[in-house]
């Protein structure tokens, strides 16, 4: 799975060097931080409206269009997949309300 992040993190970042009129990841950078924040926004709908439908191949398939959006968004903001992936596994072994408590 990792490496299927990082493959696509380096696709984002070389995007950011082409033409907006023929990449549409260049048009979103092109757009700026809300650009790419109305995208995620948009997907984050699409995922809650396909799992309250039950219909599991498009649950699958708009997660996955949200998860490249905010992959998008990190590619944007100078970060790479693999801190997101730290942090997760920075969690591990640790109780959600714990870690929830401890943001304080």
């Amino acid at each position: 799975m990792s490496a299927t992040l990082n493959r696509l993190a380096r696709v984002l970042e070389q995007r950011k060097s082409a033409d907006p009129e023929g990449s549409y990841v260049a048009g979103l950078y092109a757009g700026g931080t809300n650009a790419i924040l109305k995208k995620i926004a948009e997907e984050a709908t699409e995922v809650i409206m396909a799992a309250k439908d039950g219909d599991r191949s498009k649950i699958v398939y708009e997660v996955a269009d949200l998860w490249f959006h905010t992959l998008v968004l990190l590619a944007h903001e100078e970060m790479e997949p693999g801190m997101i992936i730290e942090e997760l596994e920075r969690r591990f072994g640790t109780s959600g309300l714990a870690e929830k408590s401890g943001r304080g």
